[in-house]
């Protein structure tokens, strides 16, 4: 029977939602499902962790140095947590990137990235070629099963549950090259960009870093998420972790707003499993109107604040 440990991750005392979409992977491969948290204080993320069906037990690892989230920290504990289990899934955002392959390494085994789907305990379905493809793989059946999940390809898995939370220990010597020295984040009341039902995001068009202030109005109007294209991050519009897209985030929203967009294919693969994208672009022939679900040529100055007033008369 298959034992599984996903590894939480969390920030400011609150479970993030990628453990909850772990733990539905985890389920679908059947046996028990356990989570790991490791903080400096786990209680509050713990008892959220606790609540999510399928879930058996949490395991919390209470140190001093887990206070933040360091991959050369945490690996090994996680390895050495990973006795006596088959499986150890972490998500495939920028905190499982970086932890699940050091994990790997330890263990001395390869590392299956991004799995979208499960077609047995050892056998994955998993995106190549930018999203164009998918490619089945299969992991050695005498070998413990280190993976990222992908997000955009599973539900959270529902509250309800009721597991048990048990404190664990291990004798580990940790690395001492790694220290946290500060943390700078953009501070926004917009929904988290990764799990937002609707996001407003802008490309190169919007020309300028002021410009794209255009946006934030009818992200507001909307309750949406901003993010933006790898050309307009790489202009310096927007900060990096806006980016959405094959080098940036993998998002499935209800509604994605591609405003300025032209389409390039590293781009598309990170909107793909979105519900429904409307696109917004002078030119009638860019790629984001193959994909898109409704598309309008006009120009995005002209459209955007039009777009705005309709949402917030509408509230109104």
């Amino acid at each position: 029977m298959s034992r599984i440990l996903v590894i939480a991750e969390h920030g400011n005392g609150k479970l993030n939602v990628s453990t909850a979409k772990c733990v539905s992977c985890a389920t679908s491969l059947g046996g028990v499902v356990d989570v790991a948290v490791l903080a400096s204080d786990a209680a509050s993320v713990a008892a959220e962790a606790a609540a999510l069906q399928g879930v058996s037990r949490v395991l919390t690892l209470e140190r001093a140095e887990n206070a933040e989230p360091l991959a050369s920290i945490q690996a090994p504990q996680v390895a050495a947590l990973a006795k006596g289990y088959t499986h150890l899934l972490g998500p495939s955002t920028t905190f499982g990137k970086d932890l699940m392959p050091r994990v790997a390494a330890l263990l001395g085994v390869g590392q299956i990235s991004d799995v979208m789907a499960t077609e047995g305990s050892h056998r994955f379905v998993r995106p190549v070629y930018a999203g164009n493809a998918l490619l089945t793989v299969e992991a050695p059946a005498d070998a413990i099963v280190v993976a990222t999940v992908r997000m955009a390809s599973f539900q959270p898995a529902p509250a309800g549950g009721s597991a048990a939370v048990e404190a664990a220990s291990v004798q580990v010597s940790l690395p001492g090259h790694t220290r946290f020295v500060s943390r700078t984040a953009a501070k926004s009341d917009r929904p988290d960009l990764q799990t937002a039902r609707r996001v407003v995001s802008g490309g190169r068009a919007l020309a300028s870093a002021e410009n794209f202030k255009l946006l934030f109005g009818l992200a507001d109007a909307l309750g949406a998420a901003v993010g933006a294209s790898r050309a307009a991050v790489d202009a310096g519009y927007v900060p990096n972790e806006m980016q959405v897209g094959q080098t940036g985030k993998i998002i499935a929203p209800e509604l994605y707003l591609a405003l300025g967009i032209s389409g390039a294919i590293q781009h598309l693969t990170g909107i793909k499993d979105a519900r429904t994208i409307v696109a917004v672009n002078k030119d009638g022939e860019a790629p984001i109107f193959e994909v898109a679900d409704i598309g309008l040529v006009g120009d995005l100055f002209q459209v955007v604040p039009e777009l705005e007033r309709l949402v917030r008369a509408n509230r109104g």
